[in-house]
């Protein structure tokens, strides 16, 4: 049967009062987005690690009932995939934020500085993986943001150079997926949609910072970069400035001759032209049927349309049905609904 898998974020439940980039005041549309988190995590207290099990082990839980293969903790720690991960290297400033234009254009808001050379710290995804693995009967992936993404999402007063920061970024992602590795995790995935909007420096040294990232990490673990094309700011909205379609393209054959072993691209959203997938001779693709910000549910049997079409393309052993990308928008009934009708199509593949 065709494997399947989640991308990253789910839905947080309520009781959890964290600031999320999903609910709109700490989203995409905020000039803030990164305000708050400090404070609600102290606000918890001691209680704030018996949450997060509680949390994760529900999140963890759906996705298993759902009939999810490889499943992910839901992010839930943080309040966005991005800037939790940056607070946890030096060389960051979040009390020094300054005013930046990101997403090519497509919103201004005040963002972490960076003020110092990026450096790693000390390890905190390992035992993050290790307590959810403990909670889940199927593997659990660990999402961490890519450099090209990182760089155009923190305002920078040192570097003044992308590709330099690249590097910082990557050696010390790279330090931090060595513990991950050492902890026992085989399914790692990097968050690259800056590959998407910025294809020429995905192109130039995007994909060679990724590389950096799995430095040394061992054959069995499944190394994987995860390119969408951009979240709307809010569900269901319309005309969305999403990257390029065609960056795929761009980027595909390079990522093909890298040491990657699995792609996650998009295609629910807008469908792409299907020969994409013959230029991936070797990679898994981890293909998204699920649109991650629209409350409509999918078909079924529409999804399994699509899915054949892919694998006229592809074969089957390479292919894993999956979302666009994170399932935060949604609520967790609807997301819950949409794994079932995923992970029904897959399982009728034969």
């Amino acid at each position: 049967m065709l494997k399947t898998t989640t991308i990253g974020s789910y839905p947080k439940p309520d009781y959890l009062n964290l600031p999320d980039w999903f609910k709109g005041e700490k989203g995409t549309d905020s000039e803030y987005p990164t305000s708050g988190w400090v404070e609600a995590v102290s606000a918890m207290g001691e209680d704030f690690e018996k949450i997060i099990i509680r949390a994760s082990q529900e999140i963890i839980q759906d996705q298993i009932d759902c009939g999810v293969d490889v499943v992910t903790d839901g992010e839930v720690r943080r309040e966005n995939y991005i800037h939790y991960h940056c607070r946890f290297l030096k060389g960051i400033d979040f009390n020094k934020l300054t005013k930046k234009t990101a997403r090519t254009g497509n919103y201004d808001c005040y963002l972490p500085t960076i003020t110092n050379k990026i450096k790693f710290d000390k390890p905190f995804l390992s035992n993050e993986f290790k307590l959810c693995q403990k909670l889940s009967s199927r593997p659990v992936k660990i999402t961490i943001p890519g450099p090209l993404t990182i760089a155009d999402t923190i305002a920078d007063n040192f570097y003044k150079d992308h590709k330099k920061m690249g590097i910082d970024l990557s050696e010390s992602i790279n330090q931090e997926i060595r513990f991950l590795v050492d902890s026992g995790c085989k399914h790692i995935q990097i968050d690259e949609p800056l590959f998407a909007r910025k294809s020429d420096d995905a192109l130039n040294f995007g994909i060679e910072n990724l590389e950096r990232c799995f430095h040394k990490t061992p054959k069995d673990v499944d190394k994987i970069v995860h390119v969408c094309c951009g979240y709307p700011d809010k569900i269901d909205a319309i005309d969305y400035p999403k990257a390029p379609l065609n960056s795929y393209f761009e980027i595909a054959s390079t990522i093909e001759d890298s040491i990657i072993d699995t792609i996650s691209i998009e295609d629910a959203h807008r469908f792409n032209d299907l020969k994409l997938l013959e230029i991936f001779k070797n990679k898994k693709v981890i293909f998204g049927l699920i649109k991650v910000a629209s409350s409509e549910l999918e078909d079924v049997d529409e999804i399994i349309d699509r899915i054949k079409s892919c694998l006229d393309h592809i074969d089957k052993e390479r292919l894993i049905a999956a979302p666009d990308c994170g399932l935060g928008y949604l609520s967790r009934d609807l997301a819950r609904a949409k794994l079932k009708v995923l992970t029904k199509a897959a399982k009728s593949i034969n």
